[in-house]
């Protein structure tokens, strides 16, 4: 059996952003029936909110355009992520300096910005939903969708 290509994506507390990007990549696996050659998943660089569900906003606004992300609990990236996991996702620059300063010299290469899969000119950060109203967690969802569809088409030429 092959070897799983396995995306872990990453922000601050793993309740918002990329618990909404694990729930758009999940999703489109299964419409490509790929759950077998692909794994996604999400952390938080910060452990504020281990063991909880996304933001209930976050959780809503998902499932209004078919996303489950009800079973997904907060995790803080670990050591064992960066050699477990052949690309890591940061949702934006901090988490992407974040991330760096944790992995190993030799897996850098797996580290990268969420967004950076888009074409030249786009957004390169997802935007923080957290402290704004509803518009911020469709903007995010909009974000994913965009980003998780570029990548899973980059996958594919991989798997």
């Amino acid at each position: 059996m092959m070897k799983k290509f396995k995306v872990l994506f990453v922000c601050t507390g793993n309740i918002c952003r990329s618990p909404s990007a694990d729930g758009v990549m999940r999703r489109m696996l299964a419409d490509e029936r790929l759950e077998h050659a692909v794994e996604a998943d999400s952390a938080g660089t910060q452990s504020y909110h281990i063991g909880e569900a996304p933001d209930g906003r976050a959780q809503k606004h998902a499932k209004k355009r078919g996303y489950d992300l009800s079973f997904l609990r907060a995790r803080v990236v670990n050591q064992s992520d960066f050699a477990e996991f052949d690309l890591i996702l940061a949702m934006d620059k901090g988490h992407l300096r974040a991330l760096q300063s944790l992995c190993p010299p030799e897996l850098m290469s797996r580290v990268k910005l969420f967004l950076s899969v888009l074409p030249e000119g786009a957004e390169t950060e997802v935007s923080d939903p957290y402290y704004g109203g509803a518009a911020g967690f469709e903007t995010v969802l909009d974000q994913c969708e965009a980003g998780c569809a570029a990548l899973l088409k980059q996958i594919k030429t991989q798997i």
